[in-house]
């Protein structure tokens, strides 16, 4: 049974905190959103602001594949006929065919909010769906605060949708507004407003209890059969209802369908690019798309995995187009490090040098080492132990000198390296905006007459993370450097109680790491899918 996907991270999710989005973003994600195969996308409030106004204007011009844009406005004010009211009229001149408005369920908010007497807000509901109805259009009307309505005053409650569906409402959308409501009470209530109204039910709820997904879900099994809500769960408050969540839960756990197939293996690029243009971190921990939601650390996990997905996995990953992952730590076992291997092309021998390897990173990560997020240093580690040569030049001595002026402004930053590189002894000074930076610039310079394509690498970012801040400034600490080559980027990792050596072991590491496979006539690390790039 086909379900009717709402979208409306373009409105109700550009109301959370730190979401911003101009007119060309609202543009690509409605794109990316249509292309995924969502039914209705909910472009904003036309009548609230010009940025909205201006977005639909520009969507008149796209021919949609799949999805139909869709309007958001409320009911008529008290006082106004619906052929005066501004909000009204902004709806129609969006020129959408799918309008959305809500009204108010709850006795509490007529009275309050609206200050008007319980009669009065029906004929509000009524005369504003009557009016869209009449121009043609197709009316979904959100239930405002449908379930704390309910559970105050059931009969109004009920009036409520009654004036809607008599109007000519295509839609009833039964909201959880303050996002309070738990599951049990979700699944009761839609289905008692099912056993009394024929129109399709939708459901719209928020995170505030954390039930938002599960509150859906209960919809749906009650009979809702249209699903509002956001991309990665952004909105007001503790956000919407995760349709990254509620679409592979719906489709692969529950037998509805949401989406082709070939579609849904598109949700965590989906999930990415929406973050990215939106600018917000990923989550790492964000079920089904998540870059943690197929990883496995432990060592009998992993040999488990190895031997049947299903083990440790509730789904095949590649099914919402994710990918399984496999860590390396202080809890790794031989497992662990084979799959690694094997996924970086390398034939780990069975037996001593697996073992020797798991001892090795054990050792390592009690001393502060890191290599989940350094799988540059990782591999360089692995090919050692396998008796490869991966060091291309060996430090004699570094000095780093930083001038910094009476009011604390650093004016200069220098280095001096001396190395050795193929016989060869290279003795070089460069300036740098800050130490790193400029012991970056001396070892590429001490290396480009014997590795001349170094100057494609660029030294991209820089991480410090304490170790064990109870020792103050004798704590050690944890590097992490990141390399790029144009589209390719590598990490790499190194620890001490020198913050200059610390990055010194990255910095050489990394470019060892660029070196190694050059030789090797590889790439140094997979290139960015575009979901991954800063747009």
């Amino acid at each position: 049974m086909k379900i009717e996907l709402f979208d409306t991270t373009l409105r109700d999710g550009t109301q959370g905190e730190h979401v911003t989005l101009t007119v060309d973003d609202k543009i690509r994600i409605a794109r990316r959103l249509d292309d995924f195969g969502i039914d209705v996308i909910e472009g904003g409030w036309p009548g609230s602001n010009p940025k909205d106004k201006a977005f639909f204007e520009r969507a008149r011009d796209i021919a949609w594949k799949h999805a139909q844009i869709c309007a958001f406005g409320s009911t008529r004010r008290a006082g106004r006929a619906p052929e005066d009211d501004p909000n009204l009229q902004a709806l129609l001149e969006a020129q959408t065919q799918v309008v959305a408005i809500f009204g108010k369920s709850w006795t509490l908010h007529a009275r309050v909010a609206l200050g008007v007497s319980l009669e009065e807000n029906l004929e509000l509901i009524a005369s504003s769906v009557a009016f869209l109805k009449a121009h043609g259009r197709r009316v979904i009307y959100d239930a405002e605060h449908f379930f704390d309505g309910y559970q105050d005053d059931p009969v109004y409650a009920l009036e409520t949708l009654q004036a809607a569906v008599e109007a000519g409402a295509d839609v009833l959308v039964l909201c959880d507004t303050n996002g309070g409501t738990l599951p049990n009470d979700i699944y009761r209530i839609v289905g008692e407003v099912r056993r009394q109204f024929k129109v399709p039910l939708g459901i719209h709820t928020h995170n505030d209890a954390g039930c938002a997904v599960a509150n859906t879900l209960m919809a749906v099994a009650a009979g809702a059969r249209h699903v509002q809500g956001t991309i990665n769960g952004i909105g007001e408050r503790c956000g919407n209802a995760d349709l990254c969540v509620v679409i592979p839960n719906l489709q692969l756990k529950m037998g509805f369908t949401c989406v082709p197939e070939e579609k849904l293996a598109r949700l965590t690029d989906l999930s990415r690019f929406v973050n990215e243009v939106a600018n917000l971190t990923p989550i790492d921990r964000a079920p089904y798309v998540g870059r943690s939601a197929f990883a496995h650390k432990g060592g009998v996990h992993v040999s488990a995995v190895l031997k049947d997905p299903r083990a440790y996995e509730h789904i095949p990953p590649e099914k919402v187009g994710n990918r399984r992952r496999v860590l390396v730590s202080d809890l790794s076992g031989k497992s662990n490090v084979q799959y690694k291997a094997a996924e970086l092309g390398i034939a780990l021998k069975e037996g001593a040098q697996a073992r020797q390897a798991v001892q090795r990173i054990k050792e390592l990560e009690h001393l502060g080492y890191e290599f989940q997020g350094a799988e540059a240093s990782f591999e360089l580690l692995l090919r050692a132990i396998q008796g490869e040569d991966t060091r291309f030049f060996t430090l004699e001595r570094l000095r780093v000198r930083t001038e910094i002026d009476k009011d604390g402004g650093v004016c200069n930053a220098e280095a001096t390296l001396a190395i050795r590189v193929q016989k060869a002894r290279e003795l070089v000074v460069a300036e740098g905006n800050g130490p790193v930076d400029a012991l970056s610039n001396a070892l590429r310079k001490a290396l480009r007459n014997f590795y001349p394509d170094l100057d494609q690498v660029h030294l991209s970012d820089y991480k410090v993370r304490v170790l064990n801040s109870d020792k103050g400034t004798a704590a050690a600490v944890r590097v992490l450097v990141e390399h790029r080559n144009g589209d390719r980027r590598w990490h790499t990792v190194g620890v001490s109680t020198n913050i200059l050596e610390a990055s010194w072991q990255a910095l050489a590491d990394g470019i060892c790491y660029f070196l190694f496979k050059q030789r090797q006539g590889q790439p140094a690390a997979a290139a960015m899918t575009p979901s991954t790039q800063r747009t």
